[in-house]
């Protein structure tokens, strides 16, 4: 067979997935994470869990709901639907050599993607499981001079011995624990007392090593990448929204984020930057390769950036990174990770595609807010807003406008894209994901706190959910899962 052309810039590689003939497939509860993505690649279909769009997105498959064990993970959710017949049939009508990409997959689900002949476009699941090890990413940092919050890795016992540890590494006792899996909101344990430590403790004992952090006041930060064989492709610097009581009830827990120029000053955003090419290439040294999101917390006394978190995946930031305008200008960045596993030879410039990224004059702001539920309580919803786009009056109060899949048609600050998750006849319980609000501009002021126009658009998409207590109804056994399906 003849070797393939090496694509040697941006259009070639634009060109060569607007006539790929192939089958890819993201694989997901919703298709949230590469929202319109399928624009860019031809063949590419999402299989979703979910149907947030009651049918009417022509590339989003959803297949009639069967019985089922309750799912712990969005893995679980993903072989669900690879052993879905409705999936299989709707897999080899279409034909071709099947591409899967996957938001969350493990082993089960590269054994059924082969099953049904196709590849799986993501290093194995068992090395991701590796290096996703939150104590794994610090070792990761250090090898490729990335500094993380002073810190010591120790199992930890009992309360006593904690303390000798942060002692020892001289972290004082003012701490915050994480343990190596999960999600921030979860696995993230603010500790000054033995109190906050009884409280928290069947999270800590028992679970193998922590990271035991010196507490600063920080400033959360996101940045996407994606490491090729040519070197890593950097995205910008976002900001995140966490913890905030409005959005979500977890402490800690991501719900959203802004994408503008001037996100932090310069010497912070060149320096995140270089940190994420240097971890970048310290993962192709670890055999990882493509897309892969970065956590960076910017001390608000001494403006140091030290690492947080490795997500190695797509992730709930990717529809802002692959929405920028530098995105719409050059490709986004997830057409990268196509490219890298497409096995295509290309050669460009990444140095200078990097720098173009830089560039505060390639980046419009946006920013997205995940709403969820956040009352100790469980309902069913006999109400939902529908998912398009919708409009804010001039008294804040918000009206739908439009049906749309496209947040690209949002045209104004008053005008907002609502992505659905749950919808009429769904269990409504805490931590639920309700939807996603994407709209122009910032979500914070420059503070951090939400924006007066943020907390209108949360309480009006709010006021659009109804829903009726248990009390009366058939009893049924809802989900107590503890993962974001996005």
């Amino acid at each position: 067979m003849a070797a393939r052309r090496k694509l040697k810039n941006i259009s070639e590689i634009r060109r060569f997935f607007h006539r790929f003939e192939e089958p890819v497939y993201f694989v997901s509860a919703t298709n949230f994470n590469l929202l319109g993505l399928d624009e860019w690649v031809k063949n590419f279909k999402y299989v979703s869990y979910i149907d947030c769009y009651d049918g009417q997105h022509p590339n989003v498959f959803c297949p009639s709901e069967q019985p089922h064990a309750e799912f712990q993970s969005i893995e679980d959710i993903n072989n669900y639907l690879l052993q879905h017949k409705e999936v299989i049939d709707h897999v080899e009508r279409r034909g071709g050599k099947p591409k899967f990409i996957f938001l969350m997959f493990d082993e089960k689900t590269e054994a059924l993607a082969k099953e049904l002949g196709a590849k799986v476009w993501f290093p194995k699941a068992k090395l991701r499981n590796r290096i996703d090890n939150k104590i794994e990413t610090v070792r990761i940092g250090n090898k490729a001079k990335v500094p993380s919050v002073p810190n010591a890795l120790s199992i930890i016992e009992d309360y006593a011995q904690l303390i000798k540890v942060a002692e020892k590494a001289k972290l004082g006792k003012d701490l915050v624990l994480q343990s190596a899996y999960g999600d921030s909101g979860h696995t993230t344990f603010f500790i000054k007392s033995e109190a906050d430590f009884r409280k928290h403790q069947h999270d800590i004992v028992g679970h193998g090593e922590i990271k035991v952090m010196k507490r600063i006041n920080c400033r959360g930060a996101a940045i996407e990448a994606c490491a090729t064989k040519q070197g890593t492709i950097v995205g910008p610097l976002m900001t995140e929204l966490v913890g905030f009581g409005e959005l979500t009830p977890y402490r800690g827990g991501w719900c959203g984020n802004e994408i503008f120029a001037n996100a932090f000053s310069t010497k912070v955003r060149d320096k995140a930057r270089d940190y994420t090419f240097a971890f970048g290439e310290q993962l192709r040294k670890e055999g990882y390769r493509g897309y892969f999101e970065l956590d960076f917390l910017v001390d608000t006394k001494t403006r140091d950036i030290f690492l947080g978190e490795l997500n190695p995946r797509i992730t709930g930031a990717s529809s802002m990174t692959n929405h920028a305008a530098f995105a719409h200008a050059d490709a986004p960045l997830a057409l990268f990770h196509l490219l890298e596993f497409s096995d295509v030879p290309f050669d460009i410039d990444i140095a200078e595609l990097n720098a173009r990224w830089a560039d505060p004059e390639n980046i419009d702001s946006w920013c997205q807010m995940v709403v969820k539920h956040t009352d100790d309580s469980i309902d069913r919803i006999t109400e939902a807003p529908e998912t398009g786009i919708w409009r804010m009056r001039e008294d804040g109060s918000i009206a739908f406008d439009r049906f749309d899949y496209h947040r690209r048609a949002v045209s104004s600050d008053r005008e907002a894209f609502f992505l659905r998750i749950l919808k009429k006849g769904d269990y409504r319980y805490e931590g639920a994901d309700l939807g996603i609000l994407v709209t122009r501009g910032r979500a914070m002021t420059d503070r951090f706190s939400l924006t007066e126009r943020s907390r209108r658009w949360i309480d009006g998409i709010r006021a659009h959910y109804a829903a009726e207590p248990l009390a009366g109804l058939v009893p049924v056994e809802l989900p107590d899962h503890q993962f974001k399906i996005l």
